[in-house]
């Protein structure tokens, strides 16, 4: 399949289709909050994020950001050719509990280091995930785990048709 066609960005956006490969990491300045189950389970201004090609951010929270009891480990593991082997956590707040919804590289490959003692989570199964002001929009399609915001224009990975990007 063809790499489809970048949306423009309106000002103050920036193209995931401008966000290299292999990824890069970054630090967040905004506040990024976390709900699940009508309570923050995590908050922090110690944020970073993944920035891939066509993915919008992966957005990574420091394990020590997370209320206690809010992140306990959960079956499974995957392996990103990138950041290395992932172990996955169930999230829990309010009484709620989202199973696997969240990840972390324990021991990251060489260059991506800074995630061994963070984690990210999936938006969809959260009451609400925030950068600044702002609510995100999971990324499309469920198997990825990136924040959409406004300030990032598409198309992104994830939406039907995208599995060759």
């Amino acid at each position: 399949m063809r790499r489809p066609r970048p949306d423009t960005p309106a000002p103050g956006q920036e193209s995931v289709w401008d966000y290299p490969r292999p990824p890069r990491v970054e630090r967040v300045t905004e506040r990024v909050t976390i709900t699940l189950g009508g309570e923050v389970v995590a908050e922090t201004t110690d944020a970073v994020r993944v920035l891939e090609t066509s993915h919008p951010p992966v957005y990574y929270l420091p394990i020590a950001d997370f209320v206690d009891g809010a992140l306990v480990d959960a079956p499974g593991s995957s392996f990103c050719e990138f950041k290395g082997a992932a172990r996955y956590l169930d999230v829990h707040g309010g009484g709620a509990v989202a199973a696997g919804a969240a990840w972390n590289y324990p021991q990251p490959s060489p260059g991506y280091g800074i995630l061994a003692d963070k984690v990210a989570v999936y938006a969809a199964p959260m009451d609400a995930c925030t950068v600044g002001d702002e609510t995100v929009t999971p990324q499309p399609g469920g198997f990825y785990g990136g924040w959409v915001t406004s300030t990032v224009a598409g198309p992104f990975k994830g939406v039907p048709g995208s599995m060759g990007w």
